[in-house]
């Protein structure tokens, strides 16, 4: 059975026409530690920001968006004429006829063909009909639906890492317990040794109190503790990624404490085998928190 992770990468692209006016929308989405949409609109379509961040509000809780918004008219574009220059133009042209002798007046034909005094109009929000922000708007629903259907993709795949990845720092715990069963009696009879040489030496401290210290020492040696909490950690994992909620914020959270749980167990270590398998807890522990960093 899938997990129903999120991640927060993902992209996804929705195109389509209305009455002559042909868009498409892009929308890229990566890491965030909330929920950030970032809008590029052409001019005219500013209108639809709010709806469209309450939109990105609905089906996401965290990542970096960027929603880029291109339009294109079908048809060809209307001219307009461009005032200042013909205005210009004109007043030149007037001057000039009038300084010489039977010169014709300037006809309009003659000053629109003249390069620079048309220009295409420009398509601001008062020509968009409201059938086009419509199909707009409706075409940035479609694409966040594919976001959201990408995320959850790439959600599945992760989750089948993190699961491999509980899976062996499990193993590893298992390990970890063998190897430390007999820890704090091996560490207390080989303080008890060395203690023994040094009163040989110099008896002046009471037998007594050092078995007490050594005993106390012992004690502190002793990594159960650490190993029990790493394996409620695992089991609180799994748990997580059994959630249909978005848990990346928890599963960072309990990373964390994996982590000092396994570097308290690595300081405890007496022996070269237990040392090993606590840092190759630490390195099954950094490869999770990499992929939890992308879950939503």
């Amino acid at each position: 059975m899938p997990l129903p992770l999120a991640s927060m990468t993902g992209f996804a692209r929705c195109a389509g026409t209305c009455e002559g006016l042909a868009w498409a929308w892009e929308l890229r989405s990566v890491n965030g530690r909330g929920l950030e949409l970032r809008l590029r609109l052409p001019a005219g379509f500013d209108a639809l920001e709010p709806a469209l961040r309450e939109a990105a509000a609905g089906p996401l809780r965290r990542g970096n968006v960027s929603a880029s918004l291109t339009v294109r008219r079908e048809q060809a574009p209307l001219l307009a004429p461009d005032p200042p220059a013909l205005e210009q133009v004109l007043a030149l042209v007037t001057a000039l006829a009038a300084r010489i002798p039977g010169a014709p007046p300037p006809r309009a034909e003659a000053l629109l063909a003249l390069p620079g005094m048309l220009r295409p109009a420009l398509a601001d929000e008062a020509t968009m009909s409201a059938a086009q922000r419509d199909a707009v708007a409706a075409g940035f629903a479609e694409a966040l639906a594919e976001l959201a259907t990408a995320r959850r993709a790439e959600g599945g795949r992760l989750g089948t890492v993190l699961v491999a990845l509980l899976e062996e720092i499990a193993a590893l715990l298992a390990e970890a317990r063998t190897q430390a069963a007999g820890q704090p009696a091996a560490h207390r009879a080989r303080l008890m040794e060395t203690l023994r040489e040094l009163l040989r030496e110099a008896p002046t401290l009471p037998e007594e109190r050092i078995a007490q210290e050594v005993a106390l020492l012992a004690a502190r040696s002793d990594v159960r503790e650490e190993l029990d909490r790493l394996a409620s950690h695992v089991e609180a994992a799994r748990a997580l990624l059994r959630e249909p909620a978005p848990v990346g914020r928890r599963l960072d959270f309990l990373v964390q404490e994996f982590n000092r749980e396994a570097n308290t167990l690595c300081s405890k270590s007496a022996s070269v085998a237990l040392t090993a398998t606590g840092l190759a807890l630490k390195s099954a522990i950094e490869q999770m928190r990499e992929q939890v960093q992308n879950i939503e």
